[in-house]
């Protein structure tokens, strides 16, 4: 069985091929406080060209990870917000912050003492 076929059936490889895209997880990560306009979404991530971020939107509306809702006030707007599904991603987050944390806290310390010599 070639290597690239032990992967591509499994639910981590799923979910990396759904929360995996460039921006996907900080989108997911902002929409957790709530509901957000493209605008403020676009502000957000500054240096990300519209085009870009919208595709990823739009990916991960087609997941069913996020709500693209259309307001009809003049001028329209749009919104996006987390969907149950998507909200349900919120734990995993969370545990990878706190992951990524406390790892950077242990490099800050190696840095501090310097690296233990490496035993083979």
């Amino acid at each position: 069985m070639p290597v690239n076929s032990l992967f591509e059936e499994t639910p981590i490889n799923r979910t990396l091929q759904l929360i995996g895209g460039k921006y996907k997880i900080y989108i997911i990560w902002k929409l957790m406080n709530g509901p957000m306009r493209f605008g403020e979404l676009r502000a957000f991530f500054s240096g990300v060209t519209a085009h870009i971020l919208s595709r990823q939107l739009k990916e991960l509306e087609a997941d069913g990870l996020i709500r693209r809702e259309v307001k009809s006030e003049n001028p329209p707007w749009v919104e996006y917000s987390l969907t149950t599904t998507g909200m349900s991603l919120i734990p995993v987050i969370d545990a990878m912050a706190e992951w990524g944390a406390a790892y950077m806290d242990m490099e800050r310390e190696k840095a501090k003492f310097g690296n233990p010599p490496k035993t083979n």
